[in-house]
């Protein structure tokens, strides 16, 4: 449809506006950025895989600085937890983007890249759906994080008090943003789909300062790895600013929906839009390119029509609390 560093046509420039906005909502109702949404559209558009992840890195850096902000007003970011990880994530999108740059040359980027993401997309959504299925608030989770702390017993240890958490190894947080920063800069995700449920069930964390947190990481790791892809030209800046016009308006949405949404209705709306990436990028593997497209655009309209809902309705029910109270 459109060829990446090229001026987008009317029509190109709308697509990437509604993926902006899709992308937007989500990542900030989920605090992963949306980069699982927006890599894959920016492939099926014509983008090559290389270079979607690139210009997917610098349009989530712009988009999770506004989230970010946001969830800070609701007291939604551990500010301790996000330094530890990041202590592990630069290095780690250091060695991402090495791997990326050397699967390019060797000619294998494309389809090396997409049976990652697939893999990855499915292991994550199918365990991400199995939980929210299961449990009814953060309390499994919680539980979850405990035992596996416990079995982490390397000091140092330090207390994330915003969590809940009174104390962890700090090893278990650094090499978490390891491997999420890896991800982050192989794959183009902010490392947020990994990071965000691996926060609530390996460390603990409830479900909204997980996803606060995870959307400060998302800055800094997405602002890293667009450094780097911008050195190897793999950054399309025009297209990147159009996708923020939307992502602007739709991450403020988002954010504000969390507060409305239950815990585990989070987990679960993440777990089947993750799986719906998968399927998206599976199709498009196969060559059926306008189905992938489909997927994509009517999994994000749908998404971002459910999340203004939760919103809407959230607000509505607040505002008569309040009336009934003025009332008495």
């Amino acid at each position: 449809m459109t060829c990446a560093g090229t001026i987008p046509t009317c029509l190109e420039a709308a697509a990437l506006v509604t993926i902006g906005f899709c992308a937007g909502t989500a990542g900030s109702f989920f605090g992963v950025g949306g980069a699982f949404l927006v890599t894959p559209a920016l492939n099926t558009l014509g983008f090559p895989m290389v270079r979607a992840i690139g210009t997917d890195l610098a349009h989530i850096t712009g988009k999770s600085i506004a989230a970010t902000l946001r969830h800070r007003r609701l007291g939604h970011v551990d500010w301790k937890a996000g330094g530890l990880l990041l202590l592990g994530t630069l290095p780690g999108i250091k060695l991402g983007t090495a791997a990326v740059m050397t699967l390019e040359r060797a000619g294998l980027a494309e389809s090396v890249l997409r049976c990652v993401y697939i893999l990855l997309l499915g292991v994550v959504g199918a365990l991400t759906l199995r939980e929210s299925l299961t449990s009814r608030d953060d309390t499994e989770a919680k539980a979850a994080g405990a035992i596996l702390r416990k079995r982490f017993p390397i000091g140092p240890f330090v207390c994330l008090r915003t969590s809940g958490i009174q104390s962890i190894s700090l090893w278990s947080v650094v090499l978490l943003g390891l491997t999420a920063g890896f991800l982050s800069s192989l794959l183009g995700v902010g490392g947020g789909f990994i990071l965000m449920p691996a926060m609530i069930y390996l460390l603990g964390m409830p479900t909204r300062v997980a996803v606060g947190t995870d959307l400060l990481g998302v800055v800094f790791s997405g602002g890293y790895g667009t450094f780097l892809y911008a050195r190897e030209g793999r950054v399309d800046v025009l297209a990147a600013l159009i996708m923020l016009l939307g992502a602007a308006a739709g991450s403020q949405i988002g954010a504000v929906a969390t507060k409305y949404a239950q815990p585990r209705r989070i987990r679960l709306y993440l777990a089947l839009t993750i799986l719906g990436a998968g399927g998206a990028v599976a199709a498009k593997q196969l060559g059926a390119t306008a189905l992938s497209a489909g997927i994509l655009f009517a999994l994000g309209l749908s998404l971002s029509g459910v999340i203004i809902y939760t919103l809407i309705d959230g607000q509505q029910q607040e505002d008569m609390k309040d009336g009934n109270r003025r009332n008495e």
